[in-house]
Order: C-alpha cells, then structure tokens, then sequence
C-alpha cells in the first residue's frame, strides 16, 4: 500500500511560465504536511514548451510526475488522469495558473482531518476580468436550475478529497466531463472554507466565450432533461394558446358574421411554430449525438508521454 499522503492533481496547458514557482510553493507547503507526497502535472498538449518543463521538474524531484496527452482533450480529462493514477490518500486539485493558491492547501487539509471527505476552496474576492464573472455567475446560475444540482460558482476546481471520493469518482467514465459536478452529484459529507484568490501569474485564461459556451451546453445537457422537458411544456402552451385562439376566430365568424382575415399573421405564426419545432428536433438531436458518443465506448484521454517510462498509465481509461 502506498505510503503518499497527499497527491496534488494539476492540469497544464499553456502556462510554462508558472510551473517553476509552482513547483516551489507547492514543495514548501506540501512539506509542512509531510514528505510523503506526488505532484501530478498532466500537460494537455499546449506545444508552449510546458512539457519540456515538467521533464525538468521531475528529474529534479522524483515525486513530480508528469503526464502528456496524445492531442488536446480538455481541463476536465486533465484532471480525470490526474486522479486515475494518483495514489495518494488525499488528492488536492488546483489549477496550474496560480490563481489557486498552494499556501491554502495546510489549510483545507486541516479541515479535513475534522471528518470532512470534500472540502471546497471558496473563492473570495475573485481576481478576473468582470466579464468571465458574469458569465460564470450565469453559467452556474443556469446549470443549478436545469441540472437540480445546487452548484455554488465561487468554489472552481480547488478542494480537497479523500481516496473514498477519489476511488468512486475514477468509476465514473462518462464522455461529457465536469469535475464540480460529478463531484456535487456523488454527495459525499463536504463543507468549505474562505481561501484568497489571486490573480494569474502570467498570461490570459485560455477559456474563450465559444470554449466556456460548449462547455456550459455541453454540461446542461450531460446533467439534465430538463431541456427536453421545457420544450414539452411550450408545445403544449402553444397547442393550447392556438385553440384558443381558433375557438375565438370561430366565434366571432359563426355568431358575429367577421371575416376572418390575416393571412400575414398567419405566415408569421406559421413560420414561428416551424422554428419551434426545429429548435426541439436540434435539442433532441444534441441528446442523440451526445448517446452515440457515449457508447462508443472509447477512452477518455490518451497519455502519450509520461515522466517515468517504467510506470503504468491507468487502464480505466
């Protein structure tokens, strides 16, 4: 049985200019836990020279491991291959851009201790551009509603888990990857604490408004029917607002003698119950597409370098 106490799972891409100082804050901080611990950093394929980096890092300390992905698969894999061969009895997740801070993590690892299998770092003051708040604050608004999910936006990624939460999330093998919302479904006893949020170390979020747009369809649709659902409703308020309306146009033909008129209107309406109906035939067919996926059964990512060439990646993917 493994004697690491700790593993730290970290997603790179694109940020070459922070892994040395991460490195170091991380060691500093981790130390004041114990010696035994493993810093996973798995590069998603960014071609910025980040690989060449954690290569470095991991011949200077062998409990920096290092893993790149054959092409780019996305921060949410990132992180699954980070927890799939960590070994770790607590696993520390955190972002590489040092917006997550290292010296927080004594902290949520005390608050563990006192029972907790999750504890969640809860963002104070965060340091990003007003417009990625916004639109995150709407992102897990919307999420919390169409999902049933109570989902708080302030807590990201950065938290601590227990190899309970570790174990049961590695089961989960899922196309459609949420780290947040995985772990918010699985349920286990978690509480939180207030951490500082700092700002990026260097460089821009690579989260555009097209890649945070996929990603938020893509996770409504991964944890909810609800879509499906609304669109059953406005058929049936549609089918119902029509009939009222053709009993009306009736009345007033039969028992008033109006001529019915409008053949505009008539288009208009026409022309809107189409789009109606090819907007709910394009949601159904979002599900379909997101079903096939699904049972194609492929992996989830594919590790085409590691640090250590004796090691075996993980077979659950």
């Amino acid at each position: 049985m493994s004697s690491t106490v700790i593993s730290v799972v970290i997603p790179v891409y694109k940020s070459k200019n922070c892994l040395h100082e991460l490195y170091e804050r991380l060691k500093i901080n981790l130390e004041l836990i114990t010696p035994e611990f493993e810093i996973l950093l798995v590069e998603d394929c960014g071609e910025d020279g980040s690989w060449e980096i954690i290569e470095q890092l991991a011949k200077k300390d062998c409990r920096v491991l290092g893993f790149q992905f054959s092409r780019n698969f996305g921060q949410h894999f990132g992180i699954t291959a980070g927890l799939d061969n960590c070994v770790g009895k607590w696993a520390v997740i955190m972002d590489c851009d040092l917006q997550d801070r290292p010296e927080e993590i004594p902290r949520l690892y005390a608050k563990a201790q006192e029972g907790f299998d999750v504890v969640l770092a809860l963002r104070g003051k965060r340091q990003d551009p007003a417009s990625k708040r916004f639109f995150s604050y709407l992102f897990y608004r919307i999420f919390s509603y169409l999902s049933g999910i109570k989902y708080d936006g302030d807590s990201g990624n950065f938290r601590i888990i227990s190899r309970k939460v570790i174990d049961n999330f590695c089961k989960m093998r899922e196309q459609l990857r949420f780290f947040g919302g995985l772990m918010q479904w699985m349920g286990f006893q978690s509480t939180s604490i207030q951490v500082q949020h700092s700002a990026r170390l260097d460089g821009e979020s690579t989260y555009t408004f097209s890649k945070l747009l996929k990603l938020s369809l893509d996770t409504i649709i991964a944890y909810s029917d609800k879509p499906l659902r609304v669109s059953i409703k406005l058929g049936f308020l549609m089918a119902f607002t029509s009939f009222c309306i053709g009993i009306n146009l009736v009345w007033h033909a039969i028992i008033n003698g109006v001529e019915v008129r409008g053949w505009t209107s008539l288009i208009a309406t026409l022309l809107f119950i189409g789009g109606l109906i090819v907007i709910i035939l394009g949601i159904i067919g979002i599900y379909l597409g997101k079903v096939f996926d699904e049972v194609k059964g492929r992996p989830l990512y594919i590790v085409s370098r590691t640090t250590d060439r004796n090691e075996i990646i993980s077979k659950r993917t």
